[in-house]
């Protein structure tokens, strides 16, 4: 009998690498987000050094491809194309969520690219309601099985709602998450799913021990709506309802970076498209900018060529951005003076935790 989880894996892809899953009027506010030009910025591009440090490793390029799947041969191959592809770039990589291996441990193989890429900086993937269950254990087991550099384990609150299979039992998730970074310490990284991180939310995680925030906020891929196009009828109109659930992306980075910056680390993402996107998220507070559906689509089309343009040319307006504002360093474009529309504003003023 095929595994369902498995099934749903390969359902999600289709429906991100095809399908209307970026709802029209979700916006990341990057847009509100304007960076201040340098008419002199006597710097060349060879200049612009854009490496940092992610899991005890160096990235060639603040920026991490997000967890899309696994479980299946056709995931197992994108997780293995966007591995070679992540080290030959020097930026991190994140497989799927790993419930999967749970249910069929065969399904691992899918999840293991060190083989493909053995430099790769690698991130595992598990959801808090099965992290919940594993315990500190179980999930350092995941992370071992496919030798993980760090653990994403994912809030997905929206989606599991919607899901008509999904988890309804949500307590005990600070608890949880609390034991996992006593255990995993800055190997761990909390992560949305495509509804935000709050400042307030944010100084909870920090307080329990998290040192690694991915705010994934709305604006990219709503998983809300995918599982309402995988759903029928009332679950499918409930899901469509919510499919707009959640906070910008670019309010995220911001209300966040002032509620624990410095005390945590964040991964900017949700609807970074463009190399200008990824730096206003590292200019709002961001020390990484995460995307998948842009690299998920370039690899549909032309596989792993395709993927490799999708992350070149991230890679490529970076560097244009970081020129454009006199910034050589990523430090440097984090301070430069920046307008916020009035949008972001009124997000900002509401999640002020003070």
């Amino acid at each position: 009998m095929p595994d369902p989880t498995a099934q749903r894996k390969d359902s999600h892809l289709d429906l991100c690498a095809h399908g209307e899953v970026e709802p029209r009027g979700n916006d990341p506010l990057f847009g509100e987000v304007q960076l201040l030009h340098e008419a002199l910025p006597e710097l060349a591009v060879s200049q612009v050094e854009t490496s940092t440090e992610f899991l005890g490793r160096t990235l060639s390029l603040p920026l991490l491809i997000t967890g899309m799947s696994g479980g299946t041969e056709r995931s197992g191959q994108l997780n293995r194309d966007l591995a070679i592809v992540a080290q030959d770039l020097g930026v991190a990589l994140g497989v799927g969520s790993q419930r999967a291996m749970l249910t069929n441990p065969s399904s691992a193989a899918t999840y293991r690219v060190r083989k493909a890429a053995p430099r790769v900086v690698l991130v595992g993937n598990i959801g808090l309601w099965q992290a919940r269950e594993l315990k500190a254990e179980g999930v350092q087991a995941l992370m071992d099985a496919i030798e993980a550099d760090g653990m994403a384990v994912h809030l997905n609150v929206g989606q599991e709602l919607v899901q008509p299979e999904g988890d309804r039992d949500f307590r005990r998730g600070l608890e949880t998450l609390a034991t996992l970074a006593q255990a995993l310490g800055d190997r761990l990284i909390v992560k949305e799913t495509g509804c935000g991180i709050g400042a307030s939310t944010a100084a909870r995680l920090v307080e329990a021990g998290v040192r690694w925030l991915d705010v994934s906020g709305l604006g990219g891929t709503s998983w809300v709506r995918v599982e309402a196009l995988r759903s029928e009828g009332a679950a499918r109109t409930a899901g469509e309802s919510f499919a707009g659930w959640g906070i910008p992306t670019a309010a995220c980075i911001a209300a966040v970076s002032r509620s624990v910056g410095g005390r945590a680390r964040i991964i900017g993402s949700g609807g970074v498209r463009t190399g200008l996107d990824a730096a206003k998220a590292l200019a709002l507070g961001a020390d990484l900018a995460g995307l998948a559906l842009p690299v998920l689509r370039g690899w549909q089309a032309k596989g792993i060529d395709g993927a490799r343009a999708a992350v070149e040319t991230i890679g490529a307006g970076l560097r244009t951005a970081m020129v454009l504002t006199g910034s050589r360093t990523l430090g440097e474009i984090s301070r430069r003076p920046r307008v916020l529309g009035p949008t972001i504003d009124r997000w900002l003023a509401a999640l002020d935790p003070g």
